[in-house]
C-alpha cells in the first residue's frame, strides 16, 4: 500500500506563540531522502527571530499557570497533548515519513506510540518532585526545593525527528519549564505538526516554540541567548562541543548531550542461540539503515563462532526491503542525504584500502528512484586504527574482530566513544564482569536496542556525552535545586 506524498500538507515555517511564523531572510532547500524531490525553501531564523521565540517562552513561563499553577493540571494537559498525538497519528506518520528516513509503517507502529507513552510517563513526574526537608538544628527549618529552569534549548536530530524531539520536550514541560525546540533543518516539518496539537490540547501559546534553521546559525543563536537557561542536545560530538563553548561563552548554562556512538557488540561462543544473536546484531545495524546513535557497528565475536554467526548475519542483510518511506512494505530505510551517502561511502572504501575485507555490500543500493540508499556492508579484518572502527559512521557498516579470550575481547571494546554496548553469553557472571569493564552508559545482555521502559535513562559516557536522557534523571536534569535556612525567633 502507498499514499501519494505529493498530497501531505507540508507546515512550514517557526511556530512561536501560537501560531505559523513566516519571514524574509535566508533560506534552505529540504529534500525528500527516498527520491531527492524538493519538499520546500525551510526559512533560517536570524537573531530576531531566535529572540522573538525565547523572550515569547520567558513571557509564557513567568505568566501563565504553567509553572505556577497546579503541576497535576500541567500533567493533565500533557496527558492530552499524548492523546492527540496517538489520535492523528496517519497523519503525522505519513508527514514524518515523507520528509525522513523512517518508512510509514514503522513511524505509526512504533515511533507515534513511543512518543505518547514517553509523555503520558513524564507527565505523572510533574507533582512527585517537589524538595524534601533537611535534617537541621532543631530552632531551624532547612528546605532543599526544587524550581524549572525557564526556558529550555531543545536542539533535536534528523534521525528520528519526532520521538527525539519528544524525549527532550517531555521532561522538561513535565519539570515546568518552557521550550524552545530547534528540529534539524533536514527533518524541519513533524515538530511543527506536534506544537499544533499542543496548542489544541490546552498547552499555553509559547509554552512550546519552534525556531527553524541551521546549527551554525539558528543553533548557535539559541544557545548563546542569555535567557535561555539550560541546553538539551542530541547529535554529533563536534557540535556538542561547539554547543559547550557557546553555553560557557554566553552565561553558564548546563547542558545535557547525547552525542556520537560506536557502539560495540561482543559475542562468547557460549551463547546458548547463536540465531537469537545474529537478528538482534542485524537489526541493530540495519534499522533506520543504521542511521541510529547506538547502532552496534562494531561486532567483536569470539574466533570459534565467527563464521557461522557472520553467515546467520549476511543472510539476514538480503532480505531487506529498500523501498520509499511511503510504502508500507518498505524494511529497508533511505540515507538522509546524498553526500551523507557519499561519507559512509569514502569510508568503506577507505577501509578497504587498508586490508579490510567485504563479506556483503560496500556500495550505494541502486533503486528506481534517486533516493540516497546504501547496501548494507560488513567489514572483516579491519584494524583497530582504522577510520571505519575509530570514527561514528551512522550508516548500514558493520565492521567485525575476532578474539580468543575473554580479556582480548573485552580489551576490544577499549574506545573514545561509549554510548552503549551489548554483551551476549550464557554466563552470567561473565556479562557482570563485562558490563563493569566496559566504559559505556547502558549495556544491553543478550539483547540489543531502547526499549520502552522509559524508566531507564540513557546517556553516554567520554565522548558520547554528559547526562541522562529518560529516567527520573531526565526530569532532575531540567530542575535547578534551592536551599533555605530558616531560624525560628526565640
Amino acid at each position: 500500500m502507498y499514499f501519494d506524498p505529493n498530497a501531505v500538507r507540508i507546515p512550514n515555517g517557526h511556530f512561536i506563540d501560537g501560531r505559523l511564523i513566516q519571514e524574509n531572510g535566508n533560506t534552505l532547500i529540504v529534500r525528500r531522502p527516498a527520491d531527492n524531490a524538493i519538499v520546500a525553501e525551510l526559512p533560517i531564523a536570524n537573531a530576531n527571530t531566535v529572540d522573538q521565540a525565547v523572550q515569547n517562552a520567558t513571557q509564557a513561563y513567568e505568566t501563565t499557570e504553567w509553572s505556577m499553577g497546579a503541576p497535576r493540571i500541567r500533567a493533565r494537559l500533557l496527558r492530552r497533548w499524548a492523546d492527540l498525538i496517538e489520535a492523528n497519528k496517519v497523519a503525522l506518520g505519513q508527514l514524518e515519513a515523507v520528509t525522513s528516513t523512517r518508512p510509514v509503517r514503522d513511524v505509526i507502529e512504533i515511533d507515534i506510540p513511543y512518543a505518547a507513552d514517553c509523555i503520558r510517563f513524564f507527565a505523572e513526574f510533574a507533582d512527585k518532585l517537589g524538595g524534601e526537608v533537611a535534617a537541621t538544628r532543631a530552632d531551624h527549618l532547612g528546605m532543599v526545593t526544587s524550581e524549572p529552569y525557564g526556558v529550555v534549548a531543545a536542539i533535536a536530530p534528523w534521525n528520528f525527528p519526532i520521538t527525539q524531539a519528544i524525549t527532550k520536550i517531555a521532561p522538561a514541560l513535565a519539570a515546568g519549564n518552557a521550550v524552545v525546540l530547534k528540529p534539524s533543518e533536514m527533518t524541519p516539518f513533524s515538530a511543527l505538526a506536534l506544537a499544533e496539537l499542543a496548542i489544541e490540547a490546552g498547552i499555553p501559546t509559547g509554552i512550546f516554540n519552534i525556531v527553524q534553521g541551521t546549527g551554525a546559525v539558528t543553533g548557535d543563536l539559541l544557545c548563546r541567548h542569555p535567557m535561555v537557561g539550560k541546553i538539551s542536545f542530541t547529535g554529533s560530538t563536534r557540535t556538542g562541543e561547539a554547543i559547550m563553548t557557546a553555553s560557557a561563552q554566553s552565561g553558564i548554562k548546563p547542558v545535557t548531550l547525547e552525542l556520537g556512538g560506536k557502539s560495540p557488540q561482543l559475542v562468547f561462543s557460549d551463547v546458548p542461540d547463536l540465531d537469537r544473536v545474529a537478528r538482534a546484531i542485524a537489526a541493530s545495524f540495519l534499522n533506520n539503515a543504521g542511521q541510529v546513535c547506538v547502532a552496534g557497528s562494531r561486532l567483536i565475536v569470539q574466533r570459534s563462532i565467527e563464521a557461522p554467526l557472520l553467515d546467520r548475519i549476511i543472510a539476514l542483510t538480503k532480505a531487506i526491503r529498500p523501498g520509499p518511506t511511503w510504502a508500507t512494505t518498505t524494511t529497508y530505510s533511505p540515507l538522509i542525504s546524498h553526500p551523507h551517502m557519499e561519507r559512509i561511502d569514502g569510508i568503506v572504501k577507505r577501509a578497504i584500502a587498508g586490508g579490510a575485507s567485504v563479506l556483503t555490500g560496500g556500495g550505494r543500493l541502486s533503486t528506481v528512484d534517486d533516493g540516497a540508499y546504501y547496501q548494507p556492508t560488513i567489514l572483516s579484518g579491519v584494524r583497530s586504527e582504522s577510520e571505519a572502527v575509530r570514527e561514528e559512521i551512522f550508516g548500514p557498516v558493520l565492521t567485525v574482530q575476532s578474539f580468543d579470550d575473554e580479556d582480548d575481547g573485552l580489551a576490544l571494546t577499549d574506545h573514545k566513544y561509549g554510548l552503549a554496548a551489548g554483551v551476549y553469553t550464557g554466563n552470567i557472571n561473565r556479562a557482570l564482569r563485562a558490563r563493569r569493564r566496559i566504559q559505556a552508559g547502558t549495556i544491553w545482555v543478550n539483547r540489543y536496542g531502547r526499549s520502552a521502559d522509559f524508566i531507564i535513562p540513557t546517556g553516554g559516557y567520554n565522548n558520547s556525552g554528559i547526562g541522562k536522557d529518560l529516567g527520573r534523571q531526565a526530569v532532575e536534569a531540567n530542575l535547578r535545586h534551592k536551599s533555605t535556612l530558616i531560624a525560628f525567633d526565640e
